[in-house]
């Protein structure tokens, strides 16, 4: 492993920002060599990958008991199917939706 580091601008008293810093393989370390604003390239990498965790587990990958007692009940009227078009999966609802008309 590699040390890299990495001076990550975070929100805090006085905009002072934090440096953060990680372990990375060599093959990794070599290809970021190669990015021209390193930082700003992780900062985007890391801020996309934090939105784009499962609301549940919060990107754990692991439920609690209790979250998975209120998984099983979601599930109990959801599937998962997978979309025609881009083909990722998605949750879809099986309750039947009646309408009024008059």
């Amino acid at each position: 492993m590699v040390g890299v580091s990495l001076l990550v601008k975070v929100k805090m008293k006085k905009n002072k920002s934090e440096i953060i810093t990680f372990k990375a393989d060599e093959e990794l370390a070599e290809a970021l060599k190669d990015v021209p604003n390193r930082s700003e390239f992780i900062r985007i990498a890391v801020a996309e990958a934090l939105g784009s965790g499962c609301p549940l587990c919060q990107g754990t990958g692991v439920l609690s008991s209790s979250q998975r007692t209120h998984w099983n009940q979601f599930i109990a009227d959801h599937k998962l199917d997978r979309c025609d078009d881009c083909r990722e999966l998605h949750l879809t609802c099986l309750r039947t939706v009646v309408t009024e008309t008059t």
